[in-house]
């Protein structure tokens, strides 16, 4: 089959459900289109060659190989129909948030993978079992008895990149939530341990803190501002594995601690119990806590019964330590689940496979992963970088490009771990392929760096784009580090001098000596996220970059003691900062590794990765190929598409998508906009009262009912089906029915819809329900349901127990209430019962689009964010008008208004508040909606604000004089908003 080339492999938006993808046949891609979703699948896996020097390519891991996971596609069939279906069956806390996060006009819009995985999450927890679907979880337990029989755990596989750290977030922000609007709830925490494979993720999981000053949930719109204040209640640990190892209790050498043992002393190491309680300590007495983990692919225990395989060399050794890194994480979990209780276990990882030594066949899928997007879902829509690979050359010396699969071409020619450092003296000399691949792809970086020196991105603080080297040991690394850097020669008089290294652009050489600002670091990434320290060898290696660096921390921080710091600090500071504007690792642009380097360093400004190790499987190199594939730019056309991002890897023998096309210009995101309140024009300050909802004041206390055609409701098993049959492939069929709702008594529903009635329509002023209201809201219950309500076939009464069904029956019986109720009826607000009175003085947030510079007399904050063609005409014009003291633009201001549509309750955003003289006796808060196409859902936001809103708020009183106002035209909005005021009575401006 001819090599394919693909000139642009983005089919979808990165927001909508992919429908596009291209085809896999059995010789591998193909650049037919197929106009559907791509099925979640596997690859099985097959024997290595034996023929020397010979790795798997994806070529031998395709054609009739390649399986579909039936489970994943099962629960992404079922939860897709959900979501067309409007999420029914959830709870008010979860709908509310659904609602948020997949809102029209949102400033962060999130990604469908990131909302699949947390909807998934949300189905089998909230949903499933209450549509008799059971054996969705019943075959999650099963999977999880055979490989982690004390814990129940649930796996999201999500390509690097795709934003696994927002589906935390949202995770928590789910839990946290609804377990704070009822603790009775057991499905739901307040409580989560979240354990990390290293010190640098859990130093980057700091955003999952809701007080921590970048926290997501405030920077990505993850949750309201109200909801972040609650978010503070919950009670969140991060922590790497490490943490998990039962530690000694003293400090004794090897030696002394066996002779104690000899003798019989014990309590030399931590019981399980002594690592919980200081693993855990700041979860205080909470227990049935949340656990996450982060690139979970590490956590598993070792199959019993499984194969051994047959590994030699460097193979066997990773094997070993992966897998006492897994028993050490496991193990940990499990003895936090005796203590304290772990009620679910949510995993998250690109790769969430088993490897060799693990006991099961290589590569195989965790049975419990629910939710897929793989690399290849995430390259189609655009989530991730594309990397390039090499597919030909001019030597074509064996079966692939000679920089395709490097390693074999300069293993034999390269030092072993261990071998004296007297090798590494002088100097340095690479193989002929290494020097080649070092140079050929350098040639490429360095175009790449000089379109980034002369674009926009220099100049708008972007930092330059970077070079990664992934080496097999600490030998490997010195030596390409050498040479790409610089290294010391000794002259006859005794004295040294630096010699350039061999790539201008990386080296650190600067007039003789070192320069201050390395451009290439050396890093053992293995070292640094243990948090164990640094080994005597690799702080000899790293002795002078550790002295550079902490004389930059002199000069950028005069009154900081740069000696406090720990060398392994200072550099994990440095590896974690690069690629950030103003941080120590700003101007790096080479990072050679000495280890995998496979996870935790998600610089997005990567572009070429050069591998000069072994790599037995694709899903390592998978692993090693993430760290360049998060985006520079996350700026979209006006389809919703993101433009190619592409990443040139060589020495990885990755095998994907292969691209066509040469360098691309270094597109910067624009820089974001800070829009804030800006306290010199605190005069323009608006406020405005927070909604729950409305009620009635009924003339009298006592309830009168009058039941109408709209007081009428019909209950089916299309809302909630009454049986599910369940068949397997062989044996019985099982029948699951709803049981106790047919058992229900009539007198206990009634008594569950007056109590709603009552607590949500009939409180005083200081919002006490009004207790002796209840008899009479129980008789009316009671007629409700023998005169109102129709019962379809193989449905019961018991179905008003539903939490989304007794609502919308609590609202027919309130308004049967409010239509029985002689004489005149005020409507009246309901408050939020805490930050009741909103302001422009809290608006601070950043935005990528373009803005419109605000009047300082006319507006509290700085700009307008211009959404439409048309905001800037609206603000000019509002500027424009004497009759306008001053207006907001209702953007992450707060402001909504409640109301229902199709009987779900929703929350409308109007487009501005305006305080105009009106001639009344003081200024008129006019609310302001531009109108385009009408559609049903919008004339219901406008009947909620014109007919509910404004006059609850005006009879309360407390909170000004308020109207509403919708223009259908935003280029005669003067006269428009003049006629209105016109027709109040107000004077016409001279």
């Amino acid at each position: 089959m001819a090599q394919v080339v693909i000139e642009n492999p983005i089919r979808n938006s990165p927001f909508r459900e992919p429908s596009q993808h291209f085809k896999f046949t059995e010789e591998g891609i193909t650049n037919e289109i197929v106009e559907s979703r791509r099925p979640s699948s596997y690859f099985i896996p097959i024997a290595r060659s034996k023929k020397s020097g010979k790795q798997l390519s994806l070529g031998d891991w395709l054609g009739d190989r390649v399986q579909e996971n039936p489970f994943i596609n099962e629960i992404r069939g079922k939860v897709s129909t959900w979501r067309k279906g409007g999420y029914l069956g959830v709870t008010r806390t979860t709908r509310r948030l659904l609602d948020y996060w997949t809102r029209e006009g949102r400033e962060r819009r999130l990604f469908f993978c990131q909302l699949e995985a947390v909807e998934t999450a949300i189905y089998i927890a909230e949903v499933a079992k209450k549509y008799g679907d059971v054996s969705l979880e019943n075959r999650l337990r099963l999977f999880n008895e055979d490989a982690n029989p004390e814990l129940f755990r649930v796996a999201f596989k999500m390509a690097t990149g795709s934003g696994k750290t927002v589906v935390m977030a949202m995770l928590i922000s789910w839990q946290v939530l609804n377990k704070l609007a009822d603790p009775q709830d057991k499905r739901f925490s307040d409580t989560f341990l979240l354990v990390t494979p290293g010190i640098t993720i859990k130093d980057r999981l700091r955003v999952l803190l809701p007080n921590d000053p970048q926290n997501y949930y405030r920077e990505l719109d993850i949750v309201t501002g109200d909801d972040l204040s609650l978010l503070s209640k919950a009670k969140i640990v991060i922590t790497n594995f490490h943490a998990l190892k039962q530690r000694d209790k003293m400090n004794a050498g090897r030696l002394v601690k066996s002779l104690l043992r000899k003798d019989g002393v014990i309590g030399l190491t931590e019981t399980p119990d002594e690592m919980v309680r200081r693993v855990c300590r700041e979860l205080g007495t909470k227990r049935n806590i949340v656990v996450i983990n982060d690139e979970a692919h590490h956590c598993y225990r070792r199959k019993q019964d499984g194969e051994d395989v047959d590994l030699i060399g460097e193979d066997r050794r990773e094997a070993q330590k992966r897998e006492e890194e897994a028993r050490v994480w496991i193990s940990g979990l499990e003895a936090i689940k005796r203590k304290i209780g772990i009620k679910v276990v949510y995993d998250l990882s690109a790769t969430p496979f088993f490897l060799s030594g693990s006991g099961y066949p290589e590569g195989t899928l965790f049975p419990w992963v629910v939710s897929d997007f793989s690399l290849i879902d995430a390259i189609e829509s655009g989530v991730v970088k594309i990397p390039r690979v090499p597919v030909s050359d001019d030597a074509m010396r064996g079966e692939q490009p000679t920089y395709r699969d490097l390693w074999r071409n300069v293993r034999d020619r390269l030092p072993k771990k261990g071998r004296g450092t007297e090798f590494l003296k002088g100097e340095p000399g690479l193989p002929d392929a290494l020097e080649g691949a070092l140079q050929t792809l350098y040639g490429h970086y360095k175009k790449f760096y000089q379109q980034w020196e002369t674009s926009e991105a220099r100049a708008k603080g972007l930092t330059p784009p970077v070079f990664i080297v992934v080496c097999n040991n600490t030998n490997v690394s010195n030596l390409v580090y050498r040479y790409v850097a610089g290294w010391e020669k000794t002259l006859k008089e005794g004295v040294t001098r630096v010699v350039p290294g061999a790539l201008a652009l990386f080296s650190n050489e600067l007039n003789g000596g070192w320069n201050p600002r390395p451009n290439t670091v050396l890093i053992d990434s293995e070292q640094l996220e243990s948090g164990e320290g640094l080994s005597a060898e690799y702080k000899k290696m790293a002795a002078l970059e550790i002295e550079e660096f902490k004389e930059e921390i002199r000069r950028r921080y005069p009154g900081r003691d740069a000696e406090e710091i720990t060398d392994d600090q200072i550099l994990r500071e440095v590896m974690n900062t690069v690629g950030k504007p103003g941080k120590l690792g700003e101007s790096v642009r080479c990072v050679v590794s000495v280890s995998m380097l496979t996870e935790g360093w998600d610089a997005n400004t990567v572009t070429h990765i050069l591998g000069v190790r072994a790599f037995g499987t694709q899903l390592l190199c998978e692993q090693v190929i993430g760290r360049g594939l998060r985006r520079m730019s996350y700026h979209s056309d006006d389809n919703g598409m993101f433009s190619p991002e592409y990443a040139e890897v060589y020495g990885v023998p990755f095998s994907f998508i292969p691209c066509s096309g040469g360098p691309v210009d270094v597109v910067p995101a624009p820089p974001p906009t800070r829009i804030r309140a800006m306290p010199e024009r605190a005069a323009c300050e608006i406020t405005f009262p927070r909604l729950t909802g409305y009620r009635f004041d009924l003339p009298a206390e006592t309830l009168t009912v009058r039941f109408t055609d709209q007081s009428r409701m019909a209950i089916s098993t299309e809302q909630i089906p009454s049986k599910t049959q369940l068949d397997p492939i062989v044996g019985e069929s099982s029948l699951h029915t709803l049981d106790f709702v047919k058992k229900a008594r009539e007198q206990q529903i009634s008594f569950v819809l007056a109590r709603r009635t009552l607590e949500r329509f009939f409180r005083d002023d200081e919002g006490s329900p009004k207790v002796w209201l209840f008899p009479a809201l129980l008789d009316a219950s009671r007629r409700w349901m023998r005169e109102c309500v129709q019962l379809k076939d193989d449905v019961s009464l018991g179905y008003l127990l539903f939490s989304e069904l007794s609502h919308a029956a609590a609202e027919k019986i309130y308004s049967a209430v409010v239509q029985g109720a002689d004489g005149e009826k005020t409507l009246k607000p309901v408050l939020q019962p805490f930050d009741t009175l909103g302001s422009t003085r809290h608006v601070a947030f950043d935005t990528r689009r373009q803005t419109y510079r605000t009047r300082e007399d006319k507006c509290h904050l700085n700009y307008v964010v211009q959404d439409s063609d048309w905001e800037s005409k609206l603000a000019n014009s509002l500027e424009d008008m004497d009759e306008v003291v001053c207006y907001v633009k209702n953007q992450n201001l707060g402001f909504t208004v409640p109301y229902a549509h199709e009987g779900t309750e929703r929350a409308y955003l109007p487009d501005y508040i305006v305080r105009v003289r009106d001639g009344g006796a003081d200024l008129l808060n006019l609310i302001l909606e531009v109108t385009g196409e009408k559609r049903k859902e919008k004339v219901a936001k406008v009947d909620a604000a014109r007919t509910l809103w404004v006059p609850a708020v005006n009879n309360h009183g407390g909170f000004g004089r308020w109207a509403f106002l919708e223009i259908t035209d935003p280029w005669n909005a003067k006269n428009i908003i003049g006629s209105h005021l016109s027709s109040r009575g107000a004077a016409k401006p001279s």
